[in-house]
């Protein structure tokens, strides 16, 4: 199909079901495979426990879901031009599907992994192919609130994980955490064979060659990345042998990867959208942004279960308020889409998460649960101004004929962002502990007063409650030590967030930059 053929039938073609149907449709399975990226997480000790295996090895069932999910992302563009899209759509949820059920009744740690790579893989395949459905379901003016739903199930999702799953854990059983996943799937792939249908120009860009080199170096360069990101905190990262060749060979799988690409006939994927500024300045910024967005969701739990002694089920619902704000500020965002230029949006979206961080540094060790989940909502209002705008303003001056390409790489960017935000922000945690350790410990000599002071004091208290004269100092010492070590790591946190909000004020150049979008393909903006 040429140019002008694509454009007569973007101009006619319309889907037969309604176009919110279909966007409520496809965002289902889409909600279920960013969920499950998250809420594995808390049942691991329970998983472990069940499957008579280490807390270590059950990470694993982690790992092999990223390793697997990061390289099909990339590459689902093209398994679309192979089997259609649709079709695709359809054996990426069935098999989604029958991937959870065996991950619930899985009967050992190795037949889990192998599940959970299964389901990854699968998995792979419904971000970028809702994205593609999306785009050429709605028309350019219309996109934004199309894209809303999908800041919906990428924002609340990964939130919710967590929340779920503990509770699922705690009242039933971990095996639950992946059944749930069955009768939604069953619903999905019903619905998306009733209601979704492929448009012209995807069906006419079916049949791309295979493109063998491609595909292996995508897979070597993402699939050792993943590992690297995922595993590199609990092998202390390049001090490990085996984290040094994950590292070494993702390195040279990216950069073949890029290079091949770029010069091939019939590439694997179309690297080459990345030309067009709006959507590269675009995948830099929802990279950017997804780093902050599972950063945050992580960091302020973390802290509460570990420093604060909160519950799992507890440390979740420090972010619900956040998600229900998001879902609060959307629609105003949508129609400030229609009077305000995207890339002001963005740029004020940056600068109320960077203010947002910057407060969430103010945190002390006897913080309470409403001022943690308000910390958590000031982020998230930022959060609101930019996952919409930023999809709108990255696909706007691309040709329809790209779209599938584009989402495989947009959702691609997003999701090692988010990989790689959760990574650097544990080992910053970790790192940053120990330096603050060091500096509070030099301040505190046995020879100090006020540190013998303390000793006494906490000895006495000891004493009062019939704790044994042996005891007493050793036992006073243990908790000023503990007191240390919640001291050095609530600093950890302040300086993570202070970095965070830096890394945040440095992506507002980048939306300023983006080219404000035509007319004829974007909402109206106003200037």
């Amino acid at each position: 199909m040429n140019a002008a053929a694509q454009k007569a039938a973007r101009e006619t073609w319309r889907p037969a079901a309604n176009p919110w149907l279909i966007a409520l449709v496809v965002t289902l399975p889409t909600f279920m495979e960013v969920l499950d990226t998250t809420i594995v997480n808390v049942a691991l000790p329970h998983i472990a426990g069940t499957l008579s295996a280490s807390t270590d090895d059950a990470t694993w069932t982690l790992t092999s879901y990223l390793v697997a999910n990061g390289i099909v992302l990339t590459i689902s563009g093209w398994l679309g031009s192979i089997l259609g899209r649709k079709r695709y759509f359809l054996i990426c949820i069935g098999m989604f599907t029958v991937c959870s059920l065996l991950c619930g009744v899985a009967t050992s740690l190795p037949e889990l992994i192998l599940f959970r790579a299964a389901q990854g893989f699968f998995g792979g395949g419904l971000q970028p192919n809702q994205q593609s459905i999306l785009l050429d379901t709605f028309e350019p003016s219309r996109r934004g609130t199309a894209f809303s739903i999908t800041a919906i199930a990428t924002i609340v999702a990964p939130v919710l994980g967590p929340t779920m799953g503990g509770w699922i854990t705690d009242n039933f059983s971990w095996r639950w955490v992946f059944l749930i996943n069955v009768p939604a799937g069953i619903l999905a792939l019903l619905a998306v064979a009733r209601f979704v249908e492929d448009p012209p120009w995807a069906k006419a860009h079916r049949g791309r060659g295979v493109d063998g080199v491609g595909l292996a170096l995508i897979a070597l360069g993402l699939g050792c990345l993943q590992v690297f990101l995922d595993r590199g905190e609990d092998a202390d990262w390049l001090a490990s042998p085996m984290i040094r060749i994950f590292a070494a060979a993702a390195l040279v799988g990216l950069v073949g990867a890029v290079w091949w690409l770029s010069r091939v006939r019939n590439p694997v994927v179309n690297i080459r959208v990345l030309a067009d500024r709006n959507f590269a300045l675009g995948s830099l910024m929802i990279f950017g942004m997804a780093m902050v967005l599972y950063a945050s969701a992580v960091l302020l739990p973390q802290m509460a279960q570990v420093y604060l002694g909160y519950t799992a089920t507890w440390a979740g619902l420090i972010l619900s308020p956040g998600t229900l704000a998001t879902m609060a500020m959307i629609p105003i965002v949508l129609r400030l889409m229609k009077k305000v230029q995207t890339r002001f949006l963005i740029a004020t979206g940056f600068l109320i998460l960077a203010a947002a961080l910057f407060y969430a540094g103010t945190l002390y060790p006897s913080i309470d649960f409403r001022t943690l989940a308000l910390m958590r909502t000031l982020q998230t209002l930022g959060l609101a101004f930019l996952f919409v705008p930023i999809s709108t303003t990255a696909y706007a001056t691309l040709p329809p004929h790209l779209n599938g390409d584009a989402a495989s790489l947009y959702t691609m960017f997003r999701n090692v962002g988010g990989s790689v935000g959760i990574a650097l922000s544990t080992a910053l945690v970790t790192e940053h502990t120990q330096v603050h350790m060091a500096h509070l410990a030099a301040r505190m000599p046995p020879f100090d007063q006020a540190f013998n002071a303390a000793l006494q004091r906490h000895g006495a208290t000891l004493m009062g409650r019939g704790v044994a004269l042996t005891e007493q100092m050793s036992t006073a010492a243990a908790y000023l030590y503990h007191t240390l070590q919640s001291q050095a790591a609530i600093m950890a946190y302040v300086d993570a967030f202070h970095i965070a909000a830096l890394l945040t004020l440095a992506l507002v150049p980048l939306a300023l930059a983006t080219k404000p979008a035509k007319a004829s393909d974007a909402p109206p903006q106003g200037h």
